[in-house]
């Protein structure tokens, strides 16, 4: 059977590869896609990490991130399983509090939220949030 049968009628089984499973097939290729999707994803998790205390989906930001990692690198798999396990974890213990401990959580995590923001407009901008709060309310 020609080339231009198998790619009509489904040809092959080298054919029916997928995408990734050609680009795999020699040593560039692996090189290649091992390099694309670790900048690709340290990309995501650097982005997701400097997301984390502002409004939005840090987390979720880091977690596609390492996904896209352990698709390629066997240590970011096991990072994925340990920090979803971590997240599991606190988050059970959580919903297991009373009222109170719940509050106390969400207190100390929007201080710490805004300590980081505070800290970050600080030294990139060089302006002071509280300060200027000040001087609005007097």
């Amino acid at each position: 059977m020609s080339t231009a049968e198998n790619s009509r009628t489904g040809g092959e089984e080298g054919e029916r590869q997928g995408l990734l499973d050609r680009v795999r097939a020699t040593p560039a290729g692996r090189l290649t896609l091992r390099i694309v999707i670790g900048v690709i994803g340290t990309a995501l998790v650097v982005g997701g990490l400097i997301m984390v205390p502002f409004p939005g989906p840090g987390w979720l930001v880091v977690f596609t991130g390492l996904a896209v990692l352990a698709t390629e690198f066997a240590w970011a798999s096991r990072v994925l399983e340990f920090a979803k396990h971590w997240v599991r974890r606190a988050t059970d213990w959580l919903k297991r509090q009373n009222w109170f401990v719940r509050i106390v959580a969400g207190a100390l995590t929007l201080a710490c939220a805004a300590a980081i923001v505070w800290v970050s407009v600080r030294l990139t901008l060089g302006i002071d949030l509280i300060q200027k709060a000040r001087e609005l309310l007097s």
